[in-house]
């Protein structure tokens, strides 16, 4: 009987094993492809991508505008007459790169023009410049130096003989000036350069007064001292121009002073060493001030930070000695978060007034700015201006700590008394953008108070006139107003029925709610530049699977000139493939979530392949394109042989409802996690090639919480994370983002006071639900997510014992910067180890190596 017994489960398990042959055979794993994934590497396929966007360069007293556009035969620069619906090549390359060889006696050709920085004064005339390859002297004060070989004995003391200094040298610039209708070129000999500005300098809108801050302060100048300083700095850049200026002598007066250390009106030193403070600390320096258009005062946001705790982090390389970073840093929860205040200045009676805002505990303040359109050609200082047009009422809003209340106000810019105009109220949090004010006093303003974006018209008295548009969709911003026909130009989303619900489309309405029309029709995302008059746009529109395309649109919604589509010859030629966009349901099982599949371009459905969700959870964005991209670190990590996705999730992206966008509010750890589970599930369900036994994740900064805590929360479906700087435990991050998205609880006590209370689940709260691999990296010069939070994770698995890989960027902030590319390589051959099985290795990274000039 045993016999029989075991003869069955032998038979058994032959049949079974035999089936699973058949299924492995059916649906070989695959091989890591490192040939594939070289070739596509992220530092690679940018190269082989030309301009996927028109950037109209609209001409000041026209409404036409210049593009360049590069493709694979060169780059080629166009002039575009919106009103005809014509554009031309503004030079034939051919014709412009001979002269330019006859004048600077370089050699060009029509494919690589040296062309920069073109400039039109007119609408038919231009300027450019070009750098040729000699060097030429600069010219500056005479130095000496010392001759170390040649010394003189004088009274008794052999002395250092001294010799004048050798001039500098850069290389010569050509300037030209060139008119397009007739294609004449002429060089411009005594070319004088456009003002170069001091980064510190903050003009009044009469161009009378410069400000700038010192030793904490506020200070001014006169617009002929500035000129002075203008004049040193001309044709210098960087350190010879800030040397140059401070040899000027000019007249300070100083407008303010009660600035010290931390309550500044010249805000912080935050990324400088404590050596860098003290090094500039008696330099002019740029203050926050907003003009009032008629230029009789100013105002500031300025913001007592003495009892903020401060933060630290050490600069361990690049130096000869480590140096220490100081700086300022609230963080959720805490009693001392800074008091902020604003002023205004004004000059007739040099006094400095305090707005009387006072509404909430711990409040933040935001001043409304004027609409400005800044023309590329403009050589005038960027001034910002507030939104009155007089200097006698000044528009701003005070903001609870809580983010549930805003009020807006107008204050009466010589007494500080205020005015409440707008109330918003919500149970999560209020977001803001800009308002517009008309000319009759009418306010446009944005609010989510219908669970949508929408615009509301209130009068001068905050009486609410209208809402001027409402639906299912959410309005993303004002992008024009024409207040001539009472017309309204925005942009908005998740308006067009049966297209993905992130696709931007521009629209145009009256002011009265009516009339609303589409103005870009196309199952596409599109991005629109408006010019000054809002009567035509430039529309960029595409998907992520599809090639980049421009045309060019009037007031009316009429295509008026289709402008470029983009060059992929060598992409495509190369082998790549667009990735496939999909929809699957969030855990509510309701709610639509929109994603991106990448797969390798030698995909085969007859092989099983691991799959690695990439994942930011929000709340401020989902990293899911919409538009094209090449999404080159996706892309590339598909080639090794891995399905690579993003998906959006519940409490993600803003541009969708207010109730979709604050789904997590309370529960930051683990909102997203769900959606990004089922994701997997669905997408294994419908597609045999996907392994769900094979599941990577990863992602940055808030990617790098998320990718943590999915290895936590679901540790039998997630078998490897890649998790770089991380919020982990979101008490060591600022407190604007953890306290707005996960929630601060206002306390009032009997007596009256205010207290906040905060708590969140943590990361390191799981550590010991870990199963499988993981790798955390951080910058160790991160001064937005401290590195505190990451090795508190550390420090957190240690104690639980558990096994798991760590890294450390050395000289790195939040991004990697120069370091991208090995980042590239440590993070996709964690998942070839893991998911793939290669346990290939070499001490050096041959495929960067490879791309590197070999000059010793």
């Amino acid at each position: 009987m045993k016999f029989k017994i075991s003869t069955f489960l032998l038979t058994l398990c032959l049949i079974t094993t035999g089936v699973q042959a058949q299924e492995k055979e059916h649906h070989s794993t695959t091989k890591p492809n490192y040939d594939l994934a070289t070739k596509f590497a992220p530092y690679k396929i940018e190269g082989m991508l030309y301009s996927t966007a028109v950037n109209p360069q609209w001409i000041e007293g026209t409404e036409n505008f210049w593009y360049e556009w590069k493709t694979s035969d060169g780059t080629f620069y166009y002039v575009v007459d919106s009103k005809s619906g014509s554009k031309k090549q503004i030079f034939d390359n051919d014709r412009i790169a001979a002269e330019l060889t006859r004048i600077t006696k370089d050699p060009w050709d029509g494919q690589h023009l040296p062309i920069r920085r073109i400039k039109f004064i007119s609408a038919n005339t231009l300027q450019f410049e070009v750098e040729g390859s000699q060097d030429e002297d600069i010219k500056e004060e005479a130095e000496e130096v010392v001759d170390e070989e040649k010394d003189e004995e004088i009274d008794g003391d052999t002395q250092e003989k001294k010799k004048p200094k050798k001039p500098k040298t850069r290389k010569k610039v050509f300037h030209f000036e060139y008119t397009v209708s007739t294609r004449t070129l002429r060089e411009l000999e005594d070319f004088e350069t456009p003002d170069n500005h001091a980064s510190w300098a903050s003009l009044s809108p009469d161009g009378k007064t410069v400000l700038f801050g010192r030793n904490h302060n506020i200070f001014k100048m006169s617009s002929q001292d500035y000129a002075k300083i203008l004049k040193a700095r001309n044709d210098k850049t960087g350190d010879d121009a800030t040397k140059a200026e401070e040899k000027v002598e000019v007249t300070e007066i100083q407008l303010t002073k009660d600035g010290i250390e931390h309550f500044s009106f010249t805000g912080s030193d935050y990324g400088s060493t404590q050596t860098e403070v003290e090094k500039n600390k008696d330099k002019r320096k740029r203050v926050g001030v907003t003009w009032s258009q008629d230029s009789k005062r100013f105002a500031v946001n300025r913001t007592d930070q003495r009892k903020v705790g401060d933060l630290w982090i050490i600069h361990s390389t690049g130096n000869k000695r480590p140096e220490l970073e100081t700086y300022k840093y609230a963080m959720p929860g805490e009693e001392f978060v800074g008091e902020e205040f604003v002023q205004i200045f004004d000059f007739a009676t040099d006094s400095l007034i305090t707005m009387k805002g006072n509404r909430f505990k711990d409040e933040s303040f935001s001043t409304m700015f004027a609409r400005q359109f800044r023309y590329p050609s403009s050589d005038e200082p960027y001034r910002s201006v507030w939104l009155s047009g007089n200097s006698d009422d000044f528009y701003f809003s005070s903001i609870s700590r809580d983010l549930k209340r805003v009020d807006v106000m107008k204050a009466d810019a010589a007494t500080g008394e205020v005015t409440v105009i707008i109330e918003e109220r919500l149970n999560t949090y209020v977001e803001v953008q800009r308002m517009d004010l008309l000319s009759n006093g009418d306010l446009l303003w944005w609010s989510e108070r219908d669970g949508w974006g929408h615009i509301y018209r209130y009068g001068p008295d905050g009486t609410l006139k209208n809402q001027v548009t409402q639906g299912p969709f959410s309005v993303r911003g004002i992008e024009s107003i024409d207040e001539a026909t009472g017309t309204l130009y925005f942009t908005a989303n998740a308006k067009e029925k049966g297209e993905d619900p992130y696709y931007i489309h521009a629209y145009k309405v009256k002011l009265d709610g009516s009339g609303l029309q589409l103005l870009n029709p196309g199952d596409f995302d599109h991005r629109s530049s408006f010019n000054e008059s809002g009567k035509f746009f430039v529309d960029n529109y595409s998907r992520v699977n599809s090639i980049p395309a421009a045309a060019l649109i009037n007031q009316g919604g009429q295509k008026v000139l289709d402008l470029e589509e983009s060059d992929f010859r060598q992409l495509l030629e190369a082998g790549y493939q667009f990735p496939e966009t999909f929809k699957v349901k969030a855990g509510d099982g309701v709610t639509d979530l929109y994603g991106v599949m990448y797969k390798p371009f030698d995909f085969d459905p007859d092989k099983s392949y691991p799959i690695v969700e990439y994942v930011y959870p929000g709340p401020q964005t989902e990293s899911v394109s919409k538009s094209f991209s090449t999404n080159r670190y996706e892309t590339a990590l598909a080639q090794f042989g891995m399905i690579v996705v993003t998906v959006g999730n519940r409490g993600g992206h803003p541009d969708r409802s207010k109730w979709y966008h604050n789904y997590g509010y309370g529960d930051l750890r683990d909102y997203g996690l769900e959606d990004k589970k089922v994701t997997i599930e669905q997408l294994a369900s419908r597609h045999p090639f996907i392994d769900q036994d094979r599941v990577g994740i990863y992602g940055h900064s808030g990617g790098g919480f998320m990718s943590t805590a999915a290895m936590l929360v679901y540790p039998d479906l997630f078998k490897v994370a890649v998790s770089s700087s991380g919020n982990h435990t979101n008490d060591v991050y600022n407190r604007w983002w953890s306290e707005k998205h996960h929630g601060v609880k206002e306390v009032v006590s009997d007596s009256g006071k205010v207290t906040f209370e905060y708590a969140i689940d943590k990361n390191p709260d799981l550590a010991k639900n870990l199963k499988g691999h993981l790798l955390l990296t951080t910058g160790d010069e991160d001064n937005n997510v401290h590195p505190a939070n990451t090795l508190r994770m550390v420090d957190a698995l240690i104690k639980a014992n558990k096994r798991f890989d760590f890294f450390l960027f050395t000289g790195q902030r939040h991004g990697y910067g120069s370091m991208s590319d090995y980042w590239f390589w440590l993070r996709a051959e964690y998942f070839v180890e893991h998911l793939l099985g290669s346990t290939e290795w070499n001490a050096d990274i041959l495929q960067l190596n490879a791309e590197k000039p070999q000059t010793k």
